[in-house]
């Protein structure tokens, strides 16, 4: 088993000659809408179980990496104004380089032989649309898949054992199967995949930073699971 983990939403980096398009905007792409509060910092705590690792610290709000190119919100209400040749530059630069680069390592152990289990790490804000979202962790996967089915309750299990106060959720607060990379790579890699999303609440983020409890929860979940 081979474990590739990923970051799509990392940080809230624009490059500078796309910043115009977000000013007056600036404050946006510091709350839940411009980056995943929390996430990259348990990406870097489960990073020494990987044996492959990549992350984005682009803005969602310039290019969302963890949506289809066909996808409505590929671009935001922001980015959505930028000229034609700009989205192509985007989509050279930073959304196929990135995808590109996971989806040719997948390929790689899968045709060595390997089974690859993707870890997603991804964190999501307590409360939208003034509904609080009751869950401290969600497991997203495709019910269909049954090696993500086995591998979700497993590890939900071993989450438990570590702290049996949590509140574990699958495909909660989004669908597993929805329009996502994983979602992606499942058509990619019929056989020898497993696409795991983990979804953190970020109430337990302080300064992008999340609980050190709950870091070493998932690791060592992730850890006994693996």
């Amino acid at each position: 088993m081979k474990i590739v983990l990923t970051c799509e939403h990392g940080g809230n980096e624009i490059p500078e000659k796309y910043q115009y398009v977000f000013e007056g905007n600036l404050q946006v792409l510091h709350t839940h809408k411009g980056l995943d509060l929390g996430a990259l910092d348990l990406y870097n705590q489960l990073k020494p179980l990987a044996d492959f690792a990549l992350f984005s610290t682009t803005s969602r709000l310039l290019i969302e990496l963890n949506r289809s190119l066909h996808h409505k919100n590929l671009f935001s209400e922001f980015s959505k104004t930028l000229s034609t040749s700009e989205k192509t530059a985007l989509i050279a630069s930073y959304y196929l380089v990135y995808r590109n680069n996971v989806e040719n390592t997948i390929r790689k152990h899968t045709k060595e032989g390997n089974e690859v289990l993707h870890i997603s790490v991804h964190s999501f804000t307590p409360v939208l649309n003034t509904v609080e979202r009751n869950c401290d962790i969600g497991l997203l996967y495709d019910s269909s898949h049954k090696n993500e089915k086995d591998f979700s309750h497993q590890f939900k299990k071993e989450l438990l054992h570590q702290n049996k106060a949590l509140n574990i959720r699958y495909n909660y607060p989004y669908l597993g199967k929805a329009d996502g990379f994983t979602t992606y790579l499942r058509k990619q890699f019929p056989t020898n995949y497993m696409g795991i999303e983990i979804e953190v609440n970020q109430k337990f983020a302080t300064e992008n930073r999340l609980d050190t409890t709950i870091t070493k929860v998932v690791f060592d979940a992730l850890k006994a699971t693996k």
